[in-house]
Formats: C-alpha cells, structure tokens, sequence
C-alpha cells in the first residue's frame, strides 16, 4: 500500500507502507500516468515538476512482479514567481539577497517562488506565511561567507508598549543572540520548502567551523523556524551548515520528508535536524551525514524549561538513514522541559558513533522527564555503541566538568535532578559493534525507571577497539562489553543475542529487578 505524505502544487511524497527499515523488499519503477519515471529501491519516494490542480495515477512496478498504485491530485495554488523574474542572477558570483527577498515579499498568499537552475549567492532572508519555495533541479542557494553582514536577531526583544518579551532567537538551549540563519521564519505559518535542488550553507568557506566560541552571537542555522505552524520541508538537499542544518523551535506541525542533510564528518556541531520544543515532528525517509548528531530532540536547558515547560512531544522518526555522525537519533542533553511521545522505527544506522542516543545530566531539572520512549525495527552496520542513556553527560555547559555533575554519590533529589521514564528497545539487527552492545547509566539519587530490550541481536567486530561509550567524566574505554545498565530500576531482556562479548553478557549493578529470557551471548 502506498500513502501520500505530502500533495503539494508540484510535488508529492509517498510512502510504501511496509515493515523493512529504511529500504523497500524489492526495487521499483514509478510510472507516472503510464510513463516511466525513475527506479528507485527506498521505501519513500518523491515526485517534482508536476502541475498545480491535476490528477495524477501513480504506478509502482516492483522487481519482484508486484504492482501498487495511487492516485494523486496537486494542490491548487494562486501564482507562482520566479526569482530571476525579480533581478536574481543565479550566477554564484553576484548576490541576490535583494532579489531573492523582493520575491517572497510580493508573493500573495498561497503562491510558489520558484529557484530555476543556477547557484543563488545571498545572505539571509526572511520567510512568510502562506508560501512556498521551490529550489529546482540544478537550483543551489549558497550562503555568502561574509559573517559581518549577517544580521544579529536578540534572544528576546521587548515590546515597545506593554514590555513583554518577545523570543525571537536561541541556540544550545538558551535564548540568546544569534546570526540570522539563512532561511528564517518567526510566527509564521503554512510554509513549504520544496524540491529536487539544493540549500548549502556553505560552511567550509566561511569562518563558521573556526573559532566560533569567540564569535558575538550563536553561529546561524541554515533554518531556523521560531513558533511556526504548518511546515514542510520536502526533496531537498540541506548541506554545509555553520551549524545545525535545521532548527524548529516551538513549533507545531513539522514534516521533514525525503531530505538529504549533509555535511564532513569531522565539521563542527553540524547537526542534522534538531526539533525543539516542537509539537508533533514527522521525520520521514531523510538521509543523514553529518559531523555531529543526526536528529537531535531537545527542550531547552533549565532556565527555558521553567520559563515555558514546553516539552518536545509527539516526534515520529521513521525510514531514515544515518551514517557518521556522533549519534543517529539523539535525546537532549538540553532537554529540560521533556521528552514524551517519541517513536522512532524502521531506520538504518551506518557507522555512527552511537545509534540509539540519550543524554541528560543533573542541572536539566524536574521538568526534565522522558518517557515513552519506542525504539523499534532498527538495523545498524558499524555503530560502535548501538544503545547509550547517559545521565552524566560532560559538555556544552559552563558547569559540565563539576563535581556536582560526575559524583557517583547519591545527591539530594530536587529541582535540578531530571527524571527518566520507561524505555523500550526492539526488533533491532546490529552487525560490527565494537565498544558495547548496551551503555546506559543513571543517576544514583534517580535511577532510570525500566529498559525493555526485546528480539535484539547484537555481533562485534573482528578488529573492534577500545572507545569510551558515552560523553562522562573518568569514563573508563571499553571494547565488546556486552549489555551494561547501571541504576535502572527494572530491567527485561527477551530473546536478545549477542556475538563476540568479552567478560559477562549483563552488567547491571543497582538495579531493583532484572527479568531475562532467551538470552544469549558467547
């Protein structure tokens, strides 16, 4: 069965409905009102360049003798620009920020900017509601290396009449000044960025990966949507970001469809797609290959938690596939307000340094509960530690290297002290390990509630060598360490296998009750 995730004028996203992660059972042919248009082998797939308020049969032609069809109609639209219909150049050379924005401003409600061929220098520029952007096929928006004219936007503004703050910007969990992203959009609604073409932040050219902690505002994102509702971003190409590619914060109403977020593996805390705060998050058939995490689902630190207690909730990540990268999916650690809600399935993991990522810390506070947590029907290749909770996590704040951080001794419980709910791990195939099979660690004062493991097998690597499993203070490496769960509460493991463990399968000191079946490990 075939499910339409996106109709929009000119585009479409589809879905085959299945149980494979990542990749379809058997490879295909898209035909589009009987004519071919390209194979493919992945379980969501996308169609560009149709036309607006049009009816569509779309075919599938499986190499295994199957067929499968939908019908699609497009949205309607009230008119589409073109940016060099406004002076843009689309030479690479010369900037069309002024074109570029002179477009969107005249755009009426519900129309399309459309980005032809061509590489489009500019700096950054704001978006609206009721719009869409179309980068075509050979389309590139390049972001302008020059830092000092990029505008600086306040964490919070004050109204001129009444005083209220006004929050307009943030970054690692605070509001804070910070570069205008390349694409920005403040209370805005129903926008839709859309295509086969390309957005490059264009990092590498810039001074964005080299000294930044000396820079006077947080480096900028390539999107950053503040408080929007109703967004897509589908088919698109997002690479070289000064940082994080994308940002929602406080938003509602998130697709990220058929993306490619991509970056060097060694570019500095260039995240993939970072939702904060947000309320209901699809993520689904993306490609990921960055230099930090993946998909990074945060709340905020402490002072914005009690502030808002917005929690990131209701987060759908499936059919994705992340390779490098520190983590693939990755909770926090700046998630004070929460984590509930979240399921993440039929992913593949390649060669990242961790799969399945929590992070947390005492200093994240009461608000800070993640709970209902499924993780479900993942395959990882080369993934040096598969499963990581961390409650002791040591960077990106002023206080990470302190004793009230790392103390094993067990603190007061108060307003600082974060909760960890109930976790399940499922149906997950991993080959080549190489630290551990299974690192989690909680707090001695607040051990994490339960941790299901459940049809999972886990195999090392011939060469596997030694590494430190999580981001903790006096971390000892490890190498082939099979399942370790410290202060965890409840703890059951069914039909889990592991090949290649070096000293006992199940470390798990502190733990109330441990419930195994069929598990086994050599």
């Amino acid at each position: 069965m075939i499910e339409i995730l996106h109709r929009g004028s000119t585009s479409a996203c589809f879905e085959i409905v299945g149980t494979t992660p990542h990749y379809a059972g058997s490879p295909y042919e898209v035909l589009v009102d009987g004519a071919p248009r390209f194979h493919s082998d992945t379980n969501v797939f996308s169609l560009f360049g149709l036309t607006p308020d049009t009816d569509y049969a779309v075919e599938l032609r499986f190499d295994s003798g199957e067929t499968d069809s939908a019908a699609l109609h497009t949205a309607a639209e009230t008119c589409a620009f073109s940016v060099r219909d406004f002076g843009a150049l689309g030479d690479g050379v010369h900037e069309d920020t002024g074109s570029i924005q002179a477009a969107i401003n005249a755009l009426p409600e519900g129309g399309r900017v459309i980005f032809p061929a061509g590489t489009y220098l500019t700096l950054p520029v704001s978006l609206k509601s009721h719009v869409t952007l179309e980068f075509c096929e050979g389309a590139v928006l390049l972001g302008s290396t020059d830092r000092e004219r990029y505008p600086i936007i306040s964490g919070v503004a004050l109204d001129a009449v009444t005083g209220k703050e006004i929050p307009l910007a943030a970054f690692e969990g605070l509001e804070r000044p910070s570069y205008q992203s390349l694409l920005y959009a403040s209370h805005c609604e129903d926008i839709a960025i859309v295509g086969p073409g390309t957005v490059d932040g264009n990092g590498q050219n810039g001074d964005w990966w080299q000294g930044f902690e000396n820079f006077p505002a947080a480096r900028p994102r390539i999107l950053f949507l503040n408080r929007c509702k109703d967004v897509v971003i589908h088919g698109i190409t997002v690479k070289n970001g000064p940082t994080w590619h994308l940002h929602p914060f406080f938003c509602k109403n998130v697709s990220v469809l058929d993306c490619f977020i991509t970056a060097p593996k060694d570019s500095p805390n260039t995240d993939g797609c970072n939702p904060e705060s947000c309320d209901t998050v699809n993520i689904i058939g993306c490609k990921f290959s960055v230099g930090d995490d993946c998909i990074a689902i945060k709340s905020g630190k402490l002072e914005m938690a009690v502030k808002y207690k917005a929690p990131a909730d209701k987060y759908t990540i499936r059919n994705c596939l992340m390779q490098f990268g520190h983590g693939a999916v990755t909770l926090g650690s700046e998630a004070s307000a929460g984590v509930t809600n979240l399921s993440v399935t039929q992913c593949w993991f390649l060669a990242t340094d961790r799969g399945l990522r929590i992070k947390s810390r005492r200093g994240r506070g009461k608000y800070s509960v993640i709970n209902n947590v499924l993780f479900d029907n993942i395959r990882m290749d080369r993934v040096l530690t598969p499963i990581v909770i961390n409650l002791w996590y040591n960077c990106c704040d002023t206080d990470a290297h302190d004793e009230y951080v790392w103390s094993r001794e067990k603190l007061p419980v108060d307003d600082r002290t974060p909760v960890m709910g109930s976790f399940t791990f499922r149906n997950m195939e991993c080959t080549n390990a190489e630290v551990a099979a299974c690192y989690i660690d909680g707090l001695t004062e607040m051990p994490i509630e339960s941790v299901t493991l459940e049809n999972i097998s886990v195999s090392f690597a011939e060469d596997a060598r030694p590494g430190k499993p999580a981001m903790q203070e006096f971390a000892p490496k490890r190498c082939r360490t099979g399942l370790y769960l410290d202060n965890v509460r409840e703890i059951t493991v069914r039909n889990v296998t592991l090949n290649g463990v070096e000293g006992e399968k199940l470390i798990a000191p502190h733990s109330e009750r441990i419930e195994t079946s069929g598990f086994d490990a050599d």
